[in-house]
């Protein structure tokens, strides 16, 4: 994958000033942090997940990559590429899902919007829901802190592609492709402001493990109940600024 950067003229026009390698394989989705001083990019074939200097006046690179998160932990993927024999992903028959599901595949990075520490990773190979700790003043995915379920664990796959917050509530929306649902999840912000407050302290971040900042309060089909499942996929979630 290669993320360019393009600087917008008055006109409209784009003059590309410069590009760096993602550090993966089919780079999908790019976060910029609250600083505006790194871009973190997530590659969703081999699921890594890594972090790049930028300037915060100009948007330009400012180095290579400098952090760099593998939640397959350095396996190779399981399933082959769609050149190598492999299924196409764009695809969601029962044979092409059964194949995708045996790899962890980040779709989105998301950074909470209270203390930005903390770095949500909709995993739609392991119908997960990653939370990693994120140093901002270092541009470093320092730990994984938790994983959840994108939805009620029903046995059938859910796909998890995207989270989204409500930019007024303690409340965050995750859409399920392949279950064509939206999962809603309240969010401990007071946890969330102790991890941020520990991070900048350094201190030991063990304490935080194993708990997750989600709590699944709410599951909804998107689908009225007659629709059949297998013609439908979701693709994104998003709410209104003005919160409605």
């Amino acid at each position: 994958g290669q993320i360019f950067a393009y600087s917008i003229l008055p006109n409209g026009a784009l003059t590309k000033i410069g590009q760096a390698d993602a550090g993966g394989t089919s780079t999908c989705y790019l976060t910029i942090d609250k600083a505006q001083k790194h871009i973190i990019a997530t590659n969703y074939w081999n699921s890594t997940l890594t972090v790049i200097p930028i300037c915060p006046k100009t948007g330009e690179f400012k180095g290579d990559i400098k952090s760099v998160h593998d939640p397959n932990q350095g396996k190779k993927v399981v399933a082959a590429p769609k050149k190598c024999g492999g299924v196409n992903h764009s695809n969601n028959d029962a044979s092409t899902v059964k194949q995708r599901q045996t790899d962890p595949h980040s779709h989105a990075l998301v950074l909470d919007p209270f203390e930005g520490c903390v770095a949500y990773v909709p995993d739609l190979g392991k119908d997960l829901i990653r939370e990693i700790l994120y140093d901002q003043e270092e541009g470093k995915l320092m730990m994984e802190l938790a994983v959840l379920p994108s939805g009620l664990c029903t046995g059938m796959p859910d796909g998890p592609r995207y989270i989204e917050f409500h930019p007024s509530f303690e409340t965050a929306y995750v859409v399920n492709e392949l279950s064509s649902t939206i999962a809603v999840f309240s969010v401990d912000k007071s946890r969330l402001h102790e991890i941020k407050n520990s991070v900048l302290a350094k201190e030991p971040m063990d304490r935080f493990k194993d708990k997750s900042t989600l709590t699944l309060v709410q599951s909804i089909s998107t689908l009225p109940d007659a629709f059949p499942k297998a013609m439908n996929t979701c693709g994104r979630v998003c709410v209104h600024p003005s919160g409605r």
